[in-house]
């Protein structure tokens, strides 16, 4: 799940001891009066692992701001991960996440189906039935059809380039199906590994088994939306909405405004509260001007949950620590060496700059322990069956996070570089906790000879700078920094993305190390087919070992942050299915 970051004003140096004492003696209480006038917020930490200020109360509005705008609206398209969680106010899959706190959250429960799918005994074939009562905001009904076009958008890559494509791998391997926009069968039929026997069953058969399957039917790509209301390219403007609220507008950059949609009935959905009136998203530019007016009670949180700003933080830990939440998320920040750009191209100019790191430095840069997560050892997060965070393969830790200059020196001979190289670190524009981290990682090269420039880049196109490999490859983007979090909680849906060779694209890409290991795709192959997540894990244990070798990534932190929720929110918990985040969906206001 591809991530972002949110603005921040360069870290003071200290900032990291300055956050950690303050969560040890900061004052409790604050966050002002409730609307009700009963009293302030319910505590820190309140909302992890349990629901802060319960309640069935309906109406108000929520209120979100952020300095992110999403990668795309459209559920086949976007890929930030607050988009996800989003993105549950207007659609609805098959199956969905359970609302419910922590790792509860990552159980799967019927959506829009009236169970988890009948499944054939060699697991290959899963048969769904529509609940009744299920419409689009025009109070048409939703059909198995419509759930069966949504999907076959995934293979419109040249169009709608951007989201997930696990769907396509699983049910179209060898690539056949040409998409419902160059689909030129005379029968019409689309995707033949999907059957539509009439409009409320729909039934998937997998050329190979994956254990994994319910999850990404799970995900907003397996949206269904409708073909007279697909616009292509624009649809993610403003989505045709089948779950509770429907878009009243959007402006790109700017905001939304979300609004009941009078056609949903309660009845046929178990999952979504739908307790507020309205939902309204403020984007701004200015990180500090936000977590202020979170503080002051103009907005409820912040959309992008990235977390409170190093001045915002310092303030909110005095004098409202009792609005504020410390989870640890499903992330990894690193860094990714793109094999096709010299000369990281050899594994030891790599290992040079892996080594010749300060990783003490890079986790200060994020906002220390509390506020940025510990040191990452390597490229699989802790809640991933299969990781093992004591697995240390260069010695970070044991070297206390400080770079090792005699290893770096010596990888930097074996490659034949050793005085060094220069080399490009491409960072996002408006993430300025990656452009710290990036200034850092620069600093330390330069000790050990190695001059990186730094390139700032629009954020908001990433999928067509980073994500295009000859982009990466013109630019000399030699190192690229970015975050991910699992797309479903499985070694697949966190590493797969990343390091499978199959999963490289022309246009949104994400495996940026351009990493093509037969050995590491086999692995893949009984990862997936395994069914007991046991003796998957075991799989993805020896691909991340495999990717350490490669020395593709140098991973920073596994990610903590320090989050507001104004004294108004109800319904409030981090849910590990949306990788620490509050669950969106189940949210009201006071």
């Amino acid at each position: 799940m591809r991530t972002n970051h949110a603005s921040r004003r360069r870290l003071a140096a200290g900032s990291a001891l300055v956050v950690a004492a303050l969560l040890g003696t900061a004052a409790c209480g604050g966050g002002g009066k409730d609307d009700d006038g009963k009293g302030g917020a319910p505590g820190f930490n309140a909302a992890v692992g349990n629901i802060a200020n319960a309640s069935a109360k309906k109406g108000g509005t929520l209120k979100f701001i952020g300095t992110q705008d999403a990668d795309s609206w459209d559920p086949q398209r976007g890929y930030y991960g607050f988009m996800w969680d989003f993105a549950r106010f207007y659609t609805r899959q098959l199956i969905s996440f359970k609302t419910a706190p922590g790792k509860a959250s990552t159980e799967l429960v019927p959506d829009m189906a009236t169970d988890t799918g009948k499944v054939s005994a060699d697991g290959k074939t899963y048969t769904f039935t529509l609940r009744d009562d299920v419409t689009w905001e025009d109070g048409k009904p939703v059909t198995a059809q419509d759930i069966k076009y949504g999907i076959e958008r995934i293979w419109a890559q040249d169009k709608i380039s951007g989201g997930p494509i696990y769907l396509q791998q699983v049910l179209d391997p060898k690539k056949e199906y040409a998409g419902p926009y160059k689909d030129k069968s005379k029968d019409k039929l689309g995707l033949k590994s999907i059957e539509t026997p009439d409009e409320k069953t729909i039934v998937f058969k997998l050329p190979k088994a994956n254990g994994d399957f319910l999850q990404m039917l799970a995900m907003p790509s397996a949206t269904p939306v409708r073909q007279d209301k697909d616009t292509v390219e624009k649809y993610g403007l403003k989505p045709f909405s089948n779950g509770p609220y429907k878009f009243d507008s959007y402006t790109p950059n700017k905001g939304i405004a979300l609004s009941r949609n009078a056609e949903w009935k309660k009845s046929s959905d178990p999952i979504r509260k739908a307790l507020p009136d309205k939902i309204t998203v403020k984007l701004t530019t200015n990180a500090d001007d936000m977590d202020n007016r979170l503080i002051e009670g103009d907005y409820d949180l912040d959309i992008n949950a990235t977390g409170v700003g190093a001045a915002g933080r310092q303030k909110a830990l005095r004098n409202h620590k009792d609005n504020l939440d410390n989870p640890q998320t499903g992330f990894i920040r690193y860094a990714v060496f793109p094999q096709t750009v010299k000369p990281f191209d050899n594994v030891h100019c790599r290992k040079a700059v892996i080594y010749g790191s300060d990783h003490k430095s890079l986790q200060n840069a994020r906002g220390g322990p509390m506020a940025g997560g510990d040191i990452a050892t390597n490229m699989l997060p802790p809640a991933i069956k299969g990781s093992d965070p004591k697995y240390d393969p260069y010695g970070v830790l044991k070297n206390k996070g400080a770079a090792n200059v005699a290893k770096a020196k010596a990888e930097l001979k074996a490659c034949g570089k050793p005085n060094g190289f220069k080399t490009t670190i491409a960072v996002r524009n408006n993430k300025q906790q990656e452009i710290d981290t990036a200034q850092s990682m620069q600093a330390s090269l330069k000790k050990i000879g190695i001059e990186a420039d730094v390139d700032q880049y629009d954020g908001a196109q990433s999928s067509g700078i980073i994500g295009a490999p000859k982009n990466v490859e013109k630019k000399n983007y030699g190192i690229i920094i970015m975050g991910w979090g699992a797309d479903f909680p499985s070694g697949q849906g966190f590493s797969q993305p990343l390091v499978d060779g199959r999963f490289i694209l022309d246009s949104g890409n994400n495996n940026f190390s351009m990493l093509k290991d037969p050995s590491i795709e086999k692995l893949f192959d009984k990862g997936l087919a395994e069914t007991d997540p046991d003796k998957a894990a075991d799989y993805y244990r020896q691909i991340n070992e495999k990717v350490s070798e490669h020395a593709v990534y140098l991973p920073f932190t596994f990610e903590k942050n320090i989050i507001w929720r104004s004294s108004r929110l109800t319904n409030v918990y981090t849910a590990d299915s949306y990788n620490g985040r509050y669950d969106y969906a189940s949210l009201g206001v006071k």
